[in-house]
Formats: C-alpha cells, structure tokens, sequence
C-alpha cells in the first residue's frame, strides 16, 4: 500500500513537471523561467532546493551522532550563504541582467576565467547532485524491502529526476518545489509531532539532548575551531557563486523579488532544518537500538535512522506523509542540481567554442548535457562510501578555493582584474589540492589554505605589473550595457523573456 502510495505521488509530480514544460519557449525559459517568478513560488524555490535529502537524513544524522558541533556547515553556513548571496549579490546580478553565473566572470573577466570558473563550479556540483541521487535510491531501497539493491535504486530515481526535468527545465523546477515545498512543510511537522509523542514528548527529547551535551556548540580546542571553521565557511562561502542560487535570484519578477525571496527563504530554511534534527533525537530517544547504526563501516547507514523508525513504528498515514515530504526534499533538490550546471556548462563551457549557435540548436544542447551531467553524476553516487553531508561540503570546497574571492573581488574590488583572477583560480585551487594530498590532517584545513590562497593570489595578481592583459570591463561598464540592452528589446510571450524587465 506505500508503495502504491508514493508511485502515486511520483506520478504527480512527474505530470506537474511536464505541464510546466509548456511555458518553456526558449533558452531563457529553460534556465530562469523568463525572469517572472513571484514573491512566493521565489521563495518556494529558494526553500524547496535548499532543503535537500543531506537535510533530512544526513543532517539530522549526524546531529544525532555528533550533536550541534558535527554540523556547522548546514544549516548554519547553508542559511549565511543565502543571506550574503541575497544583500550582496541579487541586485547586481538581476541588473546586469545575467544568463548564468558564468556571464558574470565573462563581463568582469574575460572568456578565459569564464571558462575556468565555470568548470570549477559545474565539477562542484557532482557531489551534490550525487548525493541527491543516493538519497533517492536509499528510499527505493527501503521501500522496496531490498528486493532492489542501493546502486540499483539509485539508478531508478535518477531516471524520474531527469524525466521532469529535461523537458520543462527551471518552470518544472519552479512548479514543483512549489508542490513540494508544501508537502515538506505538512509531512515533517506531522512526523514531528507523532514521533515525538512516541519518545515521550518534546520536552524529554530536548532534556535528553541537552543531558547527552547534543548542545554543545563550540569545540574545546585550536583543532577543533580551525575544523568547525572549515565546515562552516565551505557552505557559507563556498555555495555563494553556485549556478543554482543565481538561478533562484535571477529567477524573480525583479530585483526587489530577487533580494527578499532568498532571505525569506532563507530563514524558513534555517527554522525547518530543525524539524529532521528533532526528528532523528526523538528516534533514538524512542528507541535506543538506532545507535547501533554509528557502528557501521560504511557512513551511509547512520542515514536510515528515520526510515527505519518511521517504517518500523508508525501508522500508514504517517509513512505516507514521511515519505512524501522525503520524496520532496531530494526531488526539489536534485532536479535544480541537475539544471544548474547544465545551464552553465552549455552557456559558458561549450557556447565560446560555438557562438553562432541558434536558440532551438542550444536548448537541444541543454537537454543532452543534462543528461550527460546525470550519468555522471550516477557513477560518483554509486563509488562514494561517503554520507550525504560529507559529499555535498566536499563539492563547495571546489568553490571555496576557486570562485568565491574572483566573485567578491570582481563585484567590490576596481582593481580586480584578468590577471589576479587567474591568479586567484590557480593559487586558490592548487593550494587546496595539494594540502588535501600533503596534509589532510593538518590543523588548519586544506580548504581554508585553498580560500587564503586564493585571496592573496588576487591582490598580488591585480597589483602586480601586468603580463596578462585584462580581458574584462569594470562594473559600471556592465551594468550600463546592460541597461541599453534592457532598453532596446521587449520581452516576447508576455514578459518570459527577461530582457524587458
């Protein structure tokens, strides 16, 4: 019967996907819903993507394991990244009037850190997108009672993700994180509400938190800072030049949408994130057998604390609205992980070595590439022995080192130019790779050296005399040609083209 249950509910979401691919006319469409989003689906969308399957089983997980320490990065850095993007960031970029993330190190850069940059991000994604991907295939396999194995399941849900998403691009995401923003918001808090009447009330889950020191924020040691801070700063810092973010903002009706649907979003994340957190306590309050689950070699496991208890202790309906919610929170994730880097890896990695291409031959392009994407994305999730937390911050180092100081320095910096860009990229990105491989215990993490490194190759970069020349032009440059270009065009099918906003 839930299974029959949650096929229904695939089927439905598949069917909203697809009839929000008739809104899709061109490219622009595809990649940010014509820039026509209102205030509550932008915020459904900032939501929706943000609250991910690492959320709900990985987060909450480790919290149980390892309390407020193990987990500085989401929610707390994930909820800073969104705020930093939206108060200094979505205005420029909805006024520069932006396609992809990647336009933006195009202006200010040139096409050589477009496409370096570009990379770096599209490469951070595998982890993400991967972990959306086993986060899918876990709950087939649950469900299933493992007549289908975890690599098998994987493969299963991947399929549906690209089903939707492939035709409708950023309107199905946008119509079903709406969806399923609400079947989130309702199935979770009715778990919570059930399971924590089976551990004996809220009150005894947070006294036996707080008694177990599941409270305990800050570490005791220089080690343990240092450890905390790389934690922290991968999400706060490095999911700031992500394509998917830039998607959510540029997205909007306009710029004033932009700014508060992120932070409205944003804070929504930051309260629910707590829901699966007191979710998974109350289930090892419960029952106490769960903990056996942090003995198992393989990092994974500990994620099927909730849908161990919820199979095992609750009525249908809960199972139901669990799993729905569940369904949810990676389906919304992953379809947008998926798009993302699609959108830039097109835009910003091929169409330099292809300008002439028309409208009808790059939305082709897009749909190969996100299929391409996906079964890459599939080979990683089923090598990784990884939990869903580890691989989504492991992908933002890749941003941390190589994207975010150009993307700071390039928006708030005049002197930043081509060559301390590159510059940045290279010290930023070598930095990191190497200390990973030199000194992967080393007090100081690998990906802060990566984000040190990478703000001192662009002062030196831009100072130094100049060998590379700049390829870019400055902001206001930017923002003044994109003004006449806002002037001498008018959005097509009733304003999904951004261009007439």
């Amino acid at each position: 019967m839930l299974i029959t249950f949650v096929a229904l509910y695939l089927l439905v979401t598949i069917s909203i996907g697809l009839l929000a691919a008739r809104r899709v006319h061109n490219a622009r469409d595809y990649m940010v819903a014509g820039r026509s989003l209102p205030l509550y689906m932008n915020v459904a969308t900032v939501f929706a993507t943000w609250f991910g399957a690492e959320t709900v089983l990985s987060v909450s997980a480790t919290f149980a394991k390892d309390g407020l320490g193990g987990i500085p990065g989401d929610p707390f850095g994930a909820s800073l990244c969104l705020v930093i993007a939206a108060l200094l960031f979505a205005r420029l970029f909805y006024r520069m009037n932006l396609l992809t993330i990647g336009d933006f190190y195009k202006q200010r850069y040139g096409k050589g850190v477009e496409v370096l940059t570009s990379v770096a991000i599209v490469l951070s994604y595998l982890g993400w997108t991967s972990a959306q991907m086993t986060a899918l295939g876990l709950v087939i396999h649950v469900l299933s009672g493992g007549a289908l194995d975890l690599n098998s399941a994987i493969l299963v849900g991947a399929g549906v993700v690209l089903v939707y998403t492939i035709f409708g691009g950023m309107w199905s995401v946008a119509f079903t994180d709406l969806f399923q923003t609400v079947v989130i918001i309702i199935g979770l808090s009715l778990v919570a509400w059930l399971v924590g009447d089976l551990a004996g009330g809220a009150g005894k889950v947070i006294a036996q938190a707080q008694a177990d020191g599941k409270f305990d924020f800050f570490p005791g040691d220089a080690t343990g800072w240092w450890a905390m801070a790389g934690a922290f700063f991968a999400f706060a810092f490095g999911s700031v030049p992500q394509q998917d973010v830039f998607q959510r903002m540029t997205s909007a009706k306009d710029e004033k949408t932009a700014v508060r649907g992120t932070v409205i979003g944003a804070l929504i994340y930051f309260c629910f994130a707590f829901v699966p957190i007191f979710i998974a306590y109350a289930a090892l309050v419960h029952d106490a057998n769960l903990a056996k689950l942090f003995g198992d070699e393989d990092a994974r496991v500990i994620q099927r604390i909730l849908p161990d208890l919820v199979l095992g202790s609750m009525p249908l309906w809960a199972q139901v609205m669990f799993f729905g919610a569940l369904l949810s929170a990676i389906l919304s994730t992953a379809s947008g992980a998926l798009l993302a880097p699609t959108s830039l890896f097109t835009e910003n990695v091929l169409r330099p070595f292809a300008p002439r291409m028309g409208d009808k031959q790059f939305l082709l392009t897009l749909r190969i590439i996100l299929v391409t994407f996906t079964a890459g994305a599939l080979l990683f999730a089923v090598n990784s022995k990884s939990t869903m937390y580890e691989m989504v911050q492991n992908a933002y180092n890749v941003t941390l080192a190589g994207a975010f100081v150009p993307l700071v320095a390039g928006a708030y910096w005049k002197r930043a130019n081509t060559q301390g860009a590159l510059a940045s990229i290279v010290f930023g990105i070598g930095t990191w790779l190497t200390a990973s491989q030199v000194a992967p215990e080393a007090m100081v993490p690998a990906n802060l050296l990566g984000l040190f490194a990478s703000a001192i190759g662009m002062l030196l970069g831009s100072l130094a005399p100049t060998v590379i020349a700049n390829r870019g032009q400055s902001i206001e440059a930017a923002l003044h040609h994109a003004k006449a270009q806002r002037g001498h065009h008018k959005a097509p099918h009733g304003g999904a083209s951004g261009a007439g906003h």
